[in-house]
């Protein structure tokens, strides 16, 4: 009787342990059925609206006359003037991206973990800089720093070349590092650093074994993105290199809009794929190596009102570098948008009302751009929350290895090459791809949203992919075993600690649409423009009037960011606690 007795306890052992495991495959099946579908909408908006063009216009320029001319690689890589460009476009990135961390991270500190008064407008005054097109960023600098400038009014030397152009990224980048790096900050759980100041660790010692190791995959995105915008950059280098410094998007522009040379375009365009590739692959590695952490809290409870003087300066250090490196050079825009000819004054704002004010430059009234940029950046953060959110979804579900994990690990290094391609090239190979059936969309006005939003999902994917890989994976798999299927773990484990951090990807989605400018320049139709590409026009035609006029444009596209910014911050603050 007892052997019989344990021999069904056996079977029934075995039997339960089997049914575990079938439901350990079956759940990990169905997983990877929902990571490898998820790819689908990032991967064919990334193979229709930029593989497709930038391949189109590449291709344009390398074959002719029915064959390839691969001779033109070396043509091109041996020019001793490409590889001056090339060797600035690679340290000045570098550069701009350690001083950018240097600067930013106190700032992405006080912002996550001090609660003071003014806290949100600090925040959205650090972010309106970043949606600023880059041409205005420059102009902003040139008028502080370059000869005839603010400063040089007051007897200090011009400050031109690779200094402002420095500079000029720091202030353009700061609000990458404050919101990336800050967001995941402000959930860290900060009773583990205390612990291990208890447990004897100094104040550094803690925050280099305990906080920084948490914080590297935000620090790693952040850093990536930086550096991808510098390496990129057009309209800062352009008005503050001058001809002596450029990067390679300004090399491509010139070879393309100047000189019509597309074989040399077309090479420079391969040869900054594989500079971002290589880069995009030692990201990864990187993030295989910090998977995340635990302990992610509400960020409502995490911040507290400064003590100490310790503490006091560290806010009033932060404070006064936003405001010198900052908010100095939005000051010189909205100086330059008022002052005319016969003092200070709204005439260039009430020009902005007539198309003949502006001497041929608009078919429309350049204040028309206000709702055109409003319009499609609401459009292009729709797109790229679409995009967005199942990608860095899918990059995140836990699954077994095979075809679908290479085919999203790949995924997560082809979202960010439209960061690190030229836009001019993304813009041409637009007009150029997408003129046949079933996609031709030259006359269509979903073309400038869908170029912004190539933009705009890089935002999404890296201001969801720290939080979410620092979810605890326990609580998903308690969920799975609990019988919830992966959609309702997701629903019911991670959307309510990424609600917030889809907020700021929604804002940060629709700030870099409003300022966008390389592509858009080229598809914006000419009774539609943007912002950008209204002040750019103005910017290039001669007088004051113009400047002027690009000036209080350019204020009036700050205005609209900070209002925006505030209403999400409000929206943020209220609902789901604060950062």
């Amino acid at each position: 009787m007892d052997l019989a007795r344990r021999e069904v306890t056996r079977r029934e052992a075995g039997e339960a342990r089997g049914a575990r495991k079938t439901g350990r495959g079956s759940g990990a099946r169905r997983a990877a059925a929902l990571r490898l579908a998820l790819t689908v909408p990032p991967a064919v908006f990334l193979a229709l609206f930029f593989a497709y063009p930038v391949a189109a216009i590449t291709a344009r320029g390398l074959y002719e006359g029915g064959r390839w001319h691969p001779e033109r690689f070396a043509e091109v890589l041996t020019d001793p003037g490409v590889l001056g460009v090339l060797w600035f476009t690679l340290w000045q990135a570098a550069a701009s991206t350690v001083l950018t961390l240097l600067l930013a991270l106190p700032g992405a500190y006080v912002l996550a973990r001090y609660d003071f008064p003014g806290r949100r407008l600090l925040r959205a005054a650090v972010t309106v800089p970043f949606v600023l097109p880059t041409v205005v960023v420059g102009s902003a600098f040139l008028g502080l720093l370059g000869r005839g400038g603010l400063l040089a009014q007051w007897g200090v030397p011009p400050v031109t070349g690779p200094t402002a152009i420095l500079l000029a990224h720091v202030f353009f980048n700061y609000a990458v590092v404050v919101r990336i790096v800050g967001g995941l900050w402000a959930q860290l759980d900060p009773r583990q650093e205390e612990a291990a100041r208890v447990l004897g660790a100094g104040r550094l010692a803690a925050w280099r074994t305990v906080t920084l190791p948490a914080l590297a995959p935000a620090v790693a995105a952040a850093a990536l993105m930086v550096f991808l915008f510098t390496f990129t950059s057009f309209g800062v280098v352009q008005i503050l290199g001058g001809p002596r410094y450029a990067t390679l998007e300004v090399e491509i522009y010139r070879q393309t809009a100047q000189l019509l040379d597309l074989p040399t375009a077309a090479v420079l365009t391969l040869l900054q794929f594989a500079a971002v590739a290589a880069l995009l692959a030692v990201h990864a590695r990187t993030v295989r190596r910090h998977r995340g952490t635990s302990g992610l809290v509400d960020a409502a409870g995490t911040a507290r009102r400064p003590r100490g003087p310790r503490q006091w300066t560290l806010l009033a250090a932060v404070v006064t570098q936003v405001a010198v490196l900052l908010l100095t050079p939005l000051a010189v825009l909205v100086e330059r948008s008022l002052s005319g000819p016969d003092g200070y004054g709204l005439a260039h704002y009430r020009a902005l009302a007539s198309a003949d004010a502006s001497g041929g430059t608009f078919t429309v009234a350049p204040l028309e751009a206000v709702g055109n940029s409003l319009s499609y950046a609401a459009v292009a953060t729709a797109i790229a929350l679409a995009v967005g959110v199942p990608a860095a979804v899918a990059l995140t579900l836990r699954g077994p290895g095979g075809r679908a994990g290479h085919l999203v690990r790949g995924l997560d290094a082809l979202l960010m090459l439209p960061l690190g391609t030229s836009a001019v090239t993304v813009g041409f190979g637009f007009l150029i791809a997408l003129d046949e059936p079933p996609l031709d969309l030259r006359s269509s006005w979903i073309l400038v949203p869908l170029a912004q939003a190539l933009v705009g999902v890089p935002f999404v994917v890296r201001g969801l992919l720290p939080v979410l890989r620092a979810v605890d994976h326990r609580l998903r798999e308690a969920a799975a075993v609990l019988g919830a299927s992966p959609a309702r773990v997701w629903r019911e484990v991670d959307l309510p600690l990424v609600r917030r951090s889809l907020l700021v990807a929604a804002g940060f989605a629709f700030a870099v649409s409003l300022g966008e400018f390389g592509a858009t320049v080229f598809i914006a139709r000419a009774d539609a423009p943007t912002l950008p590409v209204a002040v750019a026009r103005l910017l290039g035609r001669a007088g004051p009037d113009n400047y002027g006029q690009a000036m209080a444009l350019s204020t009036i596209l700050m205005v609209v960011c900070a209002a925006v910014l505030l209403a999400l911050e409000g929206i943020r603050t209220e609902r789901h606690g604060e950062l």
